[in-house]
């Protein structure tokens, strides 16, 4: 019996996997889209030491079949971020087993977090930005309704799962903010601005009505008059960027992103930038920070005489 393994395993692997993923749902309020990150790690893993071990049950493996999967995962060229996440899904995996006492010690103990340099997130100038609030036809109540959609988003940095999600009662138009119900269940109060505060109010007068066809609360119904995907607002911003010819590259986080690279070279406190955005921890925001020096730098080259 491996030092790992309990004294009994009585659920097979992917019941293991399942409670495990219940149990982040229940116990920390995980989004479906985090549970479903972890559940795809795991279930790679468990196809390897299928297909290349003679283990049992996933939690009778050792740390060598750990260095075996990380070592296989850097054999297909996948990328050191990519390699983290992995190892970081399965040690929560094994130290909540571990937790449940149903094995007597982790096997990730003794492996290390593959090191990872931050990538910067892909941002647009203020200029793009502008660019791309202005390419939606507000004449049209879909258009009105993108326009929006584009300017709360850039106005409060929302995630795009938090922006379609939005429900009437989290507007508060009269002092101008929005209540978000962001990752873990938390909540956080972002002020909206003028610009974006207007553009709420313009379709809410005049083209939330023609698109709803039975009651909903969602403060942007799609074209069928219900809650939005991700994936459609995803799509509506590739058409505007070509619409209004930007070329930078885009991700469904690009107007999160210059959101916040814009507020800090602005001079706003990296604090308030990290309140705003909903992050838990500081570091998280700080490497908009990085964005934002490059940035300077770039103006600093272009523009100081002796640069």
């Amino acid at each position: 019996m491996s030092e790992h393994q309990a004294t009994t395993h009585t659920l097979s692997d992917p019941q293991y996997i399942e409670a495990f993923l219940d149990a982040l749902f229940l116990e920390q309020g995980l989004s479906e889209n985090t549970i479903a990150a972890y559940r795809s790690d795991l279930e790679k893993f468990l196809l390897f030491i299928k297909a290349e071990t003679s283990v049992s049950s996933l939690l009778a493996i050792t740390s060598q079949d750990v260095e075996a999967y990380l070592a296989h995962r850097i054999d297909k060229g996948l990328k050191a971020k990519s390699n983290a996440r992995a190892i970081s899904a399965l040690k929560r995996f094994y130290l909540y087993w571990l937790r449940e006492k149903q094995i007597a010690q982790s096997p990730l103990d003794t492996i290390a977090q593959p090191k990872t340099t931050p990538s910067l997130p892909k941002t647009l100038s203020e200029q793009e930005v502008e660019a791309l609030l202005n390419a939606p036809d507000c004449d049209d109540p879909m258009g009105l309704r993108d326009k929006a959609m584009l300017e709360l988003l850039y106005a409060t940095g929302l995630r795009v799962t938090e922006l379609v999600g939005l429900r009437m009662e989290q507007v508060n138009m009269r002092q101008a903010v929005v209540l978000v119900r962001g990752k873990g269940g938390k909540e956080r109060l972002v002020p909206m601005g003028e610009e974006a505060l207007h553009w709420i109010e313009q379709f809410l007068k005049k083209g939330r009505g023609l698109m709803i066809k039975h009651a909903t609360d969602f403060v942007f119904p799609s074209k069928r008059g219900i809650g939005m995907t991700r994936q459609t607002f995803w799509h509506r911003i590739k058409h505007y960027a070509i619409l209004a010819d930007v070329k930078s590259p885009l991700s469904p986080h690009t107007l999160r992103h210059a959101f916040a690279t814009h507020l800090l070279n602005h001079g706003a406190d990296l604090r308030v930038v990290q309140m705003m955005l909903g992050h838990s921890d500081l570091s998280t925001t700080q490497i908009y920070t990085h964005v934002a020096s490059e940035r300077l730098k770039t103006l600093h080259q272009q523009h100081h005489p002796r640069a």
